[in-house]
């Protein structure tokens, strides 16, 4: 993975400023998996802040090129990351398209929403990643219709280490603007946590499906 300090530290600071992301590791959320966590994050709130969701854009399209060159389309995970993924393919000037998790049940019952062409190379746009389960859900569609996944860039990565082992096995690389490491960093240096909390931050990354507070 290729991520550049000053822009990973710079996106962190972003989204803890609009409340993207939040710390709250004395009073845990509880995670759609039941999964207890200090930490949760809604990279779509971005969309709401014309500033950082073009510096999000600007950079996602920057790495897009700087790592893979341009492809031929730029694909959006549902739901988070269509409206994100629309303003990198946007600046790229490139078609989007996006994937739904499952195929719709009625019309047409597509299960990627767009025009792509087989043999196409195509770059995935997500939002975030946690176990990168359904994110490479996206993946295999898109194989599936014979189109050529040249990677996947997104916001945000807890960087757990099912993630790192589910993109290893898909044979799919991910790059991120910023990650958790760079995330802990940045809050208990402007003391949005304390070190006590960071270490239990810290903590819940290494095991989060066990982890209580």
């Amino acid at each position: 993975m290729i991520l550049h300090k000053e822009t990973a530290q710079k996106t962190a600071e972003l989204l803890l400023q609009i409340n993207a992301i939040k710390l709250q590791p004395q009073n845990p959320f509880t995670w759609a998996s039941g999964w207890k966590s200090p930490i949760y994050c809604d990279n779509r709130i971005t969309l709401s802040y014309p500033v950082i969701r073009n510096y999000i854009r600007e950079n996602l399209a920057n790495q897009i090129e700087e790592i893979y060159g341009k492809p031929d389309v730029i694909v959006g995970v549902a739901t988070g990351a269509i409206g994100i993924g629309a303003l990198v393919a946007d600046v790229l000037n490139l078609p989007f398209c996006y994937v739904r998790p499952e195929a719709k049940k009625h019309g047409r019952q597509n299960k990627i929403e767009g025009y792509i062409e087989e043999g196409q190379n195509a770059i995935i746009v997500e939002d975030l990643i946690s176990t990168g389960k359904s994110s490479l859900l996206a993946v295999d569609a898109l194989r599936e219709s014979n189109v050529k996944v040249k990677g996947m860039v997104a916001i945000f990565t807890y960087g757990f280490d099912v993630a790192e082992e589910n993109f290893k096995n898909a044979n799919v690389t991910l790059n991120t603007l910023s990650n958790y490491e760079n995330l802990l960093q940045l809050a208990e240096k402007s003391n949005y946590i304390t070190s006590s909390e960071a270490e239990v931050l810290s903590k819940w990354r290494q095991d989060p499906g066990n982890w209580s507070n």
